[in-house]
């Protein structure tokens, strides 16, 4: 190589757009600092030490979850799963990215400064991301709390400007971040508002103004006064029963009698026995959710009294599927779902222990001991082929799971029976596991799943218990399920406002 060839690099060139977004950084970090906000400084500062860590969000999740909604359970959740995933990004990928040293402290007042200066990178800013995931997944889930939360998320990001520890664009940076984060966690798992049933096919029903023609009858064993007392200040016309769950039965004959929509108040149990009276005598049914689960009224879209009494004086309702089984001279329906073989047991477990250690306790102990016991495995014959099995469940229309999102339906009237069958063998509580977290139509030595809108089931045992919507009874023999497409006429909202309301 000849001596005269010069090997050096050329000196970087100026990047006007780069040193033009730096100068204006800058600029707008010392207007900050040397504004003088009495106001702020006495608040700003302490909101961003209260953000150390989440404790901030932990406390406005606690606060949120507080009005026991289920919109602001969710949203509290949600704001947290969101808040974890932008923590971890900045964690692990952010600051370790771009090193970007603190700002200089000279032009910020000794009184803003923290009193612990962090020792972590500058870009981008942890507490503005966690404020904005948090913010985003809450009003993701609830708009009216996420505009209850936004102001406080925006003072904490415009804090760590204020006390001089970031500059504006690590703010903004960690603020597309944390919004970016709430949105991953949607697509993991989407928001109520996202999975919201087809409002099809609509249903003729009367407009009651004030509530004015419905009976609701309300078991006080499920604790509904809460939900009761806001629909009775929404309806001030309808007449509400409030009785023990010994008597729910009775005055819900005696409502059907002279309703001119039936209503109901409990959970799925008592939904059940008000939908089969609405069957029988020919009426609508308004659904108010007031047990522990409430699967028939949530996947519906109705999930407190605002929703039900907007769609009652709007007179909207729509036609949903129900399920029936028919075993000898035993018959009945179900709303969600029926099921034979070990969950059955386990219901009856949960039944026998939850008054003593309360409904979540049992169901886990009642798991552990049906799974523990030497049992074998119910036989049947499922169209035409005889088997052990260790359960088989049918649902009244296709159950979904989107994402890590738990299982849910999104057509009320789609004419099928989800079928899902546990073959017997041995280890049923890795084959149940197996199942649960398989795909809707799923087939595998250990279970399978089929869509089909009537299943006979030949040679189980007269006796073998069963359940159906959280009940639980005893065949008589054979077993038929099918479906009656389009059946029962419900009400729901189907204009408007999102489910659930603003803020809550």
């Amino acid at each position: 190589m000849s001596p005269d060839v010069d090997l050096t690099l050329p000196a970087p060139g100026p990047r006007p757009l780069r040193d033009g977004l730096m100068r204006l950084d800058h600029r707008v970090f010392e207007a900050v600092a040397t504004r003088d906000w009495p106001a702020a400084t006495r608040v700003l500062p302490r909101l961003s030490r209260g953000a150390n860590h989440g404790v901030l969000w932990v406390a406005a999740a606690a606060a949120v979850a507080a009005s026991r909604t289920p919109r602001a359970r969710r949203a509290a959740a949600r704001g947290l799963a969101s808040l974890g995933l932008a923590s971890l990004t900045i964690n692990t990928l952010g600051k370790r990215s771009v090193r970007r040293s603190r700002p200089p402290l000279d032009a910020v007042p000794l009184v803003r400064r923290l009193k612990r200066q962090p020792v972590t990178t500058s870009f981008p800013s942890g507490h503005a991301a966690s404020a904005a995931a948090f913010a985003t997944g809450v009003a993701l889930e609830s708009p009216g709390w996420g505009a209850a939360v936004a102001p406080l998320a925006g003072a904490v990001a415009l804090s760590r400007v204020y006390t001089g520890v970031h500059f504006p664009s690590d703010v903004l940076a960690g603020v597309l971040l944390g919004a970016g984060a709430a949105f991953a966690v949607r697509g993991l798992v989407p928001t109520r508002a996202q999975l919201t049933p087809p409002a099809r096919p609509r249903a003729e029903v009367p407009a009651l103004p004030e509530g004015d023609g419905l009976v609701l009858v309300a078991n006080i064993g499920s604790g509904t006064s809460d939900r009761v007392r806001a629909l009775c200040d929404a309806l001030p016309k309808a007449e509400v029963i409030e009785c023990a769950p010994e008597d729910v039965r009775a005055e819900l004959e005696d409502a059907a009698g002279r309703a001119r929509v039936l209503g109901v108040c409990g959970g799925d149990g008592t939904v059940n026995a008000a939908a089969e009276l609405a069957l029988r005598h020919g009426l609508p049914l308004a659904v108010l959710p007031g047990g522990t689960l409430n699967h028939f009224a949530y996947d519906l879209g109705v999930e407190d009294a605002r929703d039900l009494c907007r769609a009652l004086e709007a007179g909207e309702g729509v036609r949903v599927d129900v399920g029936r089984f028919a075993s000898g001279g035993r018959h009945g329906i179900f709303l969600n779902t029926f099921s034979l073989g070990v969950y059955p047991e386990l219901v009856r477990e949960r039944e026998h222990w939850s008054p003593r250690i309360g409904g979540w306790p049992a169901g886990v102990l009642g798991a552990v001991r049906v799974l523990r016991a030497d049992r074998h495995p119910l036989e049947a014959e499922v169209r035409g082929r005889r088997r052990p099995l260790w359960m088989l469940f049918a649902g009244n229309g296709t159950y979904h799971r989107r994402g890590l999102a738990s299982g849910r339906r999104l057509d009320m009237a789609d004419g099928q029976l989800d079928v899902r069958v546990v073959h017997g063998g041995r280890w049923p509580a890795l084959r149940l596991l197996s199942a649960a977290l398989a795909g809707p139509l799923t087939r595998s030595p250990a279970h399978a799943a089929v869509r089909t809108p009537r299943l006979r089931l030949t040679g189980v045992a007269p006796g073998t218990l069963l359940a159906y919507d959280g009940e639980l009874t005893e065949t008589e023999g054979d077993l038929t399920l099918e479906k009656l497409p389009e059946a029962l006429t419900v009400y729901r909202p189907l204009s408007g406002h999102e489910p659930g309301g603003t803020a809550g």
